[in-house]
């Protein structure tokens, strides 16, 4: 059994800047997500998300909505345990994966075999794990012998199709993802999206932050809005009607 629960958690971070930039261009970075809580010398302290409660079991599938900064990914790393609360209290049960640091610890230099291991690695997994996923990285990728060259020498299409490989090669209990992205020609993209499906399908509970709302609809049975780092669960209808 997998859960995922949230107990009135506030995630805060801060601004470090000089006086040179006011806090109206600090506002305007930021966009209109968080809240700005103070001032103490060169930090602001926004707060990203504000007494969050959320409790997903197995077979929740869920969609976050909301504007650029409404604080949707910071959400996700919370969940995932990049992000520490200043209060409130996160329950992880199950085996979690994220899709939304895609290509982390890829380096350039070395061999796509090399960065299969560096990158399994990156994600958790141990040494012996990752050399197990090499030969479904290799049949999926459709690299052949590249992948013994360096990363430098791909082009832009075969470095996302090693990453999102790389990326999607675990089977987790609990799966975080970040939007959807564009990888390599369409018949790539049509075998990249039935990929993404059997995982999100093998999952117990899936998170899928994104503004497209065709995607939140084939995947997500429920939907939270996020604003100013609050969170309100909508009816997918409202979704639908394309008033989120």
């Amino acid at each position: 059994m997998a859960r995922l629960q949230f107990k009135k958690v506030t995630v805060q971070y801060p601004i470090y800047s000089g006086r040179s930039m006011s806090l109206r261009n600090q506002i305007l970075r930021l966009g209109t997500g968080g809240k700005i809580e103070a001032e103490a010398g060169h930090i602001n302290l926004v707060t990203a998300l504000k007494d969050i409660s959320i409790d997903l079991r197995d077979g929740d599938t869920v969609g976050l909505v909301g504007h650029n900064g409404a604080g949707k990914t910071t959400l996700l790393r919370a969940m995932a345990g990049i992000y520490t609360p200043i209060a409130g209290e996160v329950v992880r049960e199950g085996s979690l994966a994220t899709v939304f640091e895609i290509g982390a610890g890829m380096d350039p230099e070395h061999s796509g075999y090399e960065n299969i291991i560096r990158m399994g690695l990156m994600m958790g997994m141990t040494a012996a794990e990752a050399r197990s996923k090499i030969a479904d990285i290799e049949d999926f990728t459709e690299l052949g012998d590249f992948l013994q060259l360096p990363v430098r020498t791909y082009s832009s299409g075969m470095t996302m199709r090693l990453m999102f490989a790389v990326a999607t090669s675990v089977q987790p209990e609990i799966l975080l993802i970040d939007e959807m992205f564009g990888t390599g020609d369409a018949a790539f993209q049509e075998k990249a999206r039935a990929r993404m499906k059997a995982l999100i399908n093998s999952t117990k509970i899936f998170v899928f932050a994104s503004h497209s709302h065709e995607l939140l609809r084939e995947y997500c049975k429920r939907i939270f809005r996020l604003e100013h780092g609050a969170l309100h669960e909508i009816s997918i209808d409202t979704l639908v009607l394309g008033a989120a």
